[in-house]
């Protein structure tokens, strides 16, 4: 049967729907015939009636529902491509991570918002080896491709900025029943740029630490083995040398207590303190505890000041080991310039901003933006001869850094230099 409709034209087509119409509303007639013969005890007209009205629901479901099937068959394929490519971007740009749909012969068929942000927009259609040109990557899409297996590489992006990225393929494997002309595939790329970093900085942590703790180590064993031996009997020479030994043990406290504070720090960098601090009548306090180390390397210690109070949000304590750091390096550091400038400022009526200036030979511009790496020196004998650990100005970043301060540093070379704490 299904055959013959098939062959018929759009003309036989149009009588058959009339003659359907007309039948419904027969078999209607007949079925309300019927149950007026029924009531009147007409069973036979009755039966006969609704015998009628049954060959003609028959006939319509025979002649209507080929035309049915046929005409779902024919929607059916685009409608359900349409409803998996809908679903496979809002699946992608649910993810915060980059990700890329591709065909089996590398077009890519889809991105997400994450990898537009990332990568540039990739129009559809484009090869992958367009964009990622790294052997690593083509070479597991295609082994992936080949075997369906997913897989996974390390890649680095150089531009605009050094980016490392965990990069993913796997087969997508589609729901029963859903309609795709061919094997489809998801590259993700996870960013592990902070990881990595992480561990270049605890890695050159662990490496600068060691370097620093073992030179008083090894002077403090050198000086040990000489008084138990050539200077066992001289008085002089063990005076002399339990000097510098005391000397070398307080270097690896500070560096010890350095270290403590650092690590304490990291711990509760996420939480904002929220107790209010007057920084005027904090740094009046961190001046008079500095004075005699300023008189002592005579430079005159200026302070410019507001009338009321300088109220930001933060803790006391950690401000007065930012600005004591700050103020006593500007002494050593710019002693030839015989002054220290310290100065309140509000900008805008909303943020605070605290200045240290110093006179000295100021700072290279190559040095500048490295002052607050850990154990990083300008100059390494300038800093040992005044007792640096060269973790005063990280200590100063990690603090800024849990009270969302920012730490501004300007240097002229021969003239000034300016550390500005801004709140």
């Amino acid at each position: 049967m299904d055959d013959a409709l098939n062959e018929t034209t759009p003309a036989a087509h149009h009588v058959a729907k009339i003659a359907v119409s007309r039948a419904s509303v027969l078999v209607i007639i007949a079925l309300m015939i019927g149950a007026a013969l029924a009531t009147r005890l007409h069973l036979g007209l009755a039966l006969a009636l609704w015998s009628l009205a049954l060959v003609g629901l028959l006939a319509r479901l025979v002649v209507q529902r080929p035309e049915t099937i046929r005409e779902r068959a024919n929607i059916a394929p685009e409608a359900a491509r349409h409803t998996l490519s809908t679903v496979l971007q809002a699946v992608t740009d649910a993810l915060d991570m980059p990700a890329v749909i591709l065909r089996a012969d590398g077009m890519i068929l889809q991105q997400n918002e994450a990898a537009d942000r990332s990568f540039g927009h990739l129009s559809d259609g484009m090869h992958v080896s367009a964009r990622w040109r790294s052997p690593s990557i083509l070479d597991m899409i295609r082994d992936t491709v080949a075997t369906g297996l997913p897989n996974q590489v390390e890649h680095s992006e150089r531009l605009p900025s050094e980016r490392v990225y965990i990069t993913r393929i796997a087969p997508v494997v589609m729901p029963q029943g859903a309609v795709a002309d061919e094997p489809l595939y998801l590259l993700s790329f996870k960013d592990i740029s902070e990881l990595r970093r992480l561990d270049r900085m605890r890695s050159d942590f662990v490496a600068n630490a060691s370097h620093e703790l073992r030179t008083p180590l090894a002077s403090l064993r050198g000086f040990l083995e000489t008084l138990q031996g050539p200077a066992k009997n001289d008085p002089k020479a063990q005076e002399r040398f339990i000097v510098i030994m005391l000397d070398q043990a307080n270097r690896m406290s500070r560096l010890v207590d350095d270290l403590l504070s650092l690590s304490r720090l990291e711990m509760k960098a996420h939480l904002a303190p929220e107790d209010k601090v007057d920084l005027v009548s904090l740094l009046g306090h961190v001046r008079d505890s500095l004075q005699p180390l300023a008189e002592e390397m005579d430079v005159e210690l200026s302070l410019d000041l507001p009338d009321g109070p300088a109220l930001v949000l933060g803790d006391r304590d950690e401000l007065v080991q930012v600005f004591e750091n700050l103020i006593e390096n500007a002494c050593k550091y710019g002693q030839d310039g015989k002054r220290v400038d310290v100065g309140v400022k509000a900008i805008s009526g909303k943020a605070v901003e605290v200045s240290v200036v110093d006179y000295g030979p100021g700072i290279p511009p190559e040095h500048v933006p490295r002052l607050t790496e850990r154990f990083y020196r300008v100059s390494l004998a300038d800093s040992r001869s005044k007792k640096g650990t060269g973790l005063g100005l990280a200590i100063v970043k990690h603090i800024l850094t849990r009270h969302r301060a920012r730490l501004i540093i300007k240097s002229e070379p021969g003239a000034k230099t300016e550390f500005t704490v801004r709140f």
